[in-house]
């Protein structure tokens, strides 16, 4: 498996038979990495998935979703609203599902946190609850992208009804967890392979480095990787 991380919480990841954007926040990200585009990153993707309907996560989908007709996986009022936005292949479903859509299934998780855009113009539209993502492919280890979450017991129920070896963990603060909440996460609940954090220095307000989580992380720090924004790793 081979992820790029993008700045924020945008990924992609490359697997047989599949080339996934998860939370596409890309034009308008200011991490974006200068020596990329939109249209660049696009290339070749077959599948958008969304862990929540905030502006800073759903980023690029419709514009990417009309260009090369990936199939966007995410909840049913995410999938509405972009189905009336002009998205026509969309596969929507809700917290505790499970779907094959072919090289890979998709699970949504629970996730605490909110859900609303204000792209429509003045005010927020809701958008569904918010959500973790499990990606699980053959002879691949399952990822699980926790989205803009806080802290809470039930990881413990995901870490056992998925198993995910990958987790991608905000650590920001402010609007997620920070960096102890996160650390505590990973390492009582999970029993993660690699771990990627993500959804910090992006704006001010959210914390600028990761070395407070792998300070929290301890002895465990060995399985956290940092990446560059804009270069591919195996995982």
């Amino acid at each position: 498996m081979k992820l790029t991380w993008y700045g924020h919480s945008a990924f992609r990841i490359d697997i047989a038979g599949a080339a996934i954007l998860i939370d596409p926040f890309l034009s308008g990200n200011p991490t974006f990495p200068k020596s990329l585009s939109v249209d660049a990153v696009a290339e070749g993707i077959t599948h958008i998935l969304l862990t929540h309907g905030h502006d800073d996560h759903i980023g690029d989908t419709v514009a990417i979703a009309q260009k090369t007709g990936a199939q966007l996986t995410a909840n049913f009022e995410i999938c509405m609203w972009a189905s009336g936005k002009g998205v026509e292949n969309i596969n929507p479903m809700n917290s505790g599902g499970f779907v094959d859509v072919g090289p890979f299934k998709v699970g949504l998780t629970v996730a605490h946190h909110s859900s609303a855009t204000k792209a429509d113009g003045d005010g927020l539209k809701y958008l569904g609850n918010p959500h973790g993502v499990i990606v699980a492919a053959p002879g691949e280890p399952v990822l699980y992208h926790m989205g803009d979450t806080a802290l809470f017991g039930d990881m413990a129920l995901i870490n056992e009804l998925y198993g995910p070896k990958i987790g991608i963990v905000p650590i920001g603060d402010r609007f997620t967890m920070g960096a102890k909440a996160a650390a505590i996460a990973c390492t009582r609940f999970f029993d993660f392979d690699t771990i990627v954090p993500c959804h910090y220095g992006t704006f001010p307000i959210l914390d600028q480095t990761a070395d407070a989580f792998l300070a929290a992380m301890g002895d465990k720090a060995s399985t956290v990787v940092v990446p560059d924004r804009g270069t591919a790793f195996e995982a």
